[in-house]
């Protein structure tokens, strides 16, 4: 059987971004089934560049914070950005994180109530504008995933637990199959024949997650009671290394994916088989940067 080809995470990173758009070509040369940008950096502005700079890969914002930019003028770049790109483009929205929305300074609601009306006013003005993209809610636990049915077009998870994906799917009503209801995971991906450092690449990038409440709860549901309790131990005792150590190698590997290219690979399928329609591997590498990453993830698909 062909290996199914995931989806790729690509930011804009500042002094690099023109750099950022030849990986966007090589990654439709290379057949991957799609580009997704995060919230680091201009995700709307790279995806317009994608959108002229490729022809025929899916690409979207994986997460576009909802309060960064009055719904409005959102609806109005979604709406462009789906025309020039013929139906190629997804829009990722989301209320991201608690402290990220205190440095913003920004006065919120409750998520829910705040994601309804962002989406219900965009769909309002976009009327006019000849419609939106599909709308693809961030989400992460069940109230959110339900909204995202109720209200979008897909649902996208960023750090989800494989062993989870099957209850959060459940929610996904008979009239909305998964197979035609997009759902997409970010998923932290490190390929090294060291699967130990491997996995402590991917460490350093989940232990800011592991600080966060609503993730901390999510994974508590997902059966890491344990490992998330003696995560808030190290939290309150502000011990880094602690807090590397509660994060253990059976967790880990419910939500990243670490290891020689077999493994990683073997890994992508079993995403796909648990209901994912879009992997979307967010490369790092135990030995240099973006460009470096991207390199040993193409190797690995050659």
């Amino acid at each position: 059987m062909t290996p199914r080809m995931p989806a790729l995470s690509l930011a804009a990173v500042p002094g690099r971004r023109a750099q950022a758009l030849e990986l966007a070509v090589e990654i439709e040369r290379r057949g991957f089934s799609g580009i997704y940008c995060p919230s680091f950096g201009d995700a709307m502005g790279l995806c317009l560049s994608i959108a002229h700079a490729t022809t025929h890969i899916e690409f979207g914002t994986s997460i576009q914070p909802i309060y960064l930019q009055h719904p409005i003028a959102l609806a109005t770049s979604a709406s462009y950005l789906h025309e020039v790109a013929q139906g190629r483009f997804r829009l990722g929205i989301g209320v991201t994180h608690g402290p990220v929305v205190k440095r913003l300074g920004v006065e919120t609601g409750k998520p829910l109530s705040d994601m309804r009306e962002y989406v219900g006013t965009m769909r309002s003005a976009a009327e006019q504008m000849g419609g939106l993209p599909p709308v693809v809610l961030a989400t992460l636990r069940d109230k959110m995933v339900g909204l995202a049915v109720e209200v979008g077009d897909g649902a996208v998870w960023a750090n989800a637990s494989r062993s989870r994906m099957a209850h959060s799917l459940v929610l996904v009503p008979a009239d909305r199959p998964a197979g035609d209801y997009w759902i997409g995971n970010m998923i932290p991906t490190v390929i090294d024949d060291d699967l130990a450092a491997a996995r402590a690449r991917n460490r350093k990038t989940l232990q800011g997650y592991v600080a966060l409440p609503n993730y901390r709860n999510y994974w508590i549901e997902a059966g890491y009671e344990a490992e998330m309790a003696a995560v808030i131990a190290g939290l309150d005792a502000r011990d880094g290394e602690a807090v590397l150590a509660a994060m253990s190698d059976r967790w880990l590997d419910d939500c990243t994916l670490s290891g020689p290219v077999g493994r990683v690979r073997e890994g992508i399928e079993a995403w796909f088989d648990a209901g994912v329609t879009a992997p979307i591997v967010v490369p790092s590498s135990t030995s240099g940067g973006q460009a470096k990453a991207f390199s040993e993830l193409f190797e690995a698909f050659a």
